[in-house]
Formats: structure tokens, sequence, C-alpha cells
């Protein structure tokens, strides 16, 4: 059984609104550095870029980081230049947080390059963290059975966020 949490309106409308937090978190900024994290996550980060693109004038930087969720340690990829080292800041987004795994790996990743600041966006933040992982920017928080799992299905010009 699958419950429908978020559908495509809801989802672009939270987008708008991260892209928003954004801007005004960067503030005398010329360019906005995001990160996404593959796969999903970055299609998250597509879409806040889309919004950004709609409401600044700022140049938006689109890039992301690969992790394989089995084997993080050992996995993680990025294609993230050497010329942002020294950047002021950088916005990790993801899709559905559920432990803070995934984000904790992918943050100290992103410490290689010295950014000045590091902030964390989700879509959905679920609650059941078990590692100490701080979301700056959030859509919604979702409180699920610890057993539940939260999808974010990508199709053709119709997104929805599911509980299964």
């Amino acid at each position: 059984m699958k419950n429908q949490v978020l559908d495509h309106k809801k989802i672009i409308r939270i987008c708008n609104r991260l892209a928003c937090q954004i801007i005004e978190n960067s503030e005398n900024k010329k360019s906005i550095i995001l990160v996404g994290i593959k796969e999903k996550g970055y299609e998250v980060s597509k879409l806040i870029t889309q919004e950004l693109n709609k409401i600044c004038s700022n140049k938006i930087i689109l890039r992301y980081i690969e992790i394989d969720k089995t084997s993080p340690k050992n996995s993680l990829k990025c294609n993230l230049e050497s010329t942002f080292k020294n950047s002021e800041k950088v916005f990790l987004i993801d899709d559905v947080l559920n432990t803070g795994k995934t984000l904790m790996y992918s943050v100290n990743k992103l410490l290689d390059y010295d950014f000045n600041s590091i902030k964390t966006v989700v879509l959905i933040d679920r609650n059941h963290k078990k590692f100490p992982v701080k979301v700056d920017f959030k859509g919604i928080s979702l409180s699920t059975n610890y057993d539940d799992t939260v999808k974010l299905n990508f199709k053709k010009n119709n997104l929805e966020a599911i509980i299964t």
C-alpha cells in the first residue's frame, strides 16, 4: 500500500520556498553553489535551480555528489572543481533525510573543499535520525513509522512523494 504525501504541485511550491530561503541566505553573493546528492537529491537540486533562475539573477552553479549507500565510506565521488576551494558557502541538497548517514558522509566530503559554510537542504525530513545531523532548510517534517519508506518518484512532468 502506498500513500501520497506530496503531489507535483506541492513539491514545486516547496522547492520555490527553499529557493527563496537559499537566496535570503546568500546575500551579497554573485553565485550560489548547489550540490545535490545523486540520484534524487540531485533531481531536487535541479528543481530548486529552476526556481532560483525564475527569481534571482545570481549565477547558479549546480554540482553533485555520488554515493553508494551500501558502502559510503569508499564510494564518494563529486564533480566539484578545485576552483571552488575557499568559496564562502555551498548548499548540500537531498530528497529525504532518513537516518542522516548519507548527509554526514556528504558533508564530510565537502569539507575537503574548505568551504567557509555548508548549509543542508532536504525536501522531506523524516525525524528518524541516528546520526547528529542538523538540517538548515527543510521542505516538510514527516513523522512516520520507523519501518515506513518515503520515496520520491520522478516521472516525466509528474513528481510525487509516497510512503510505502
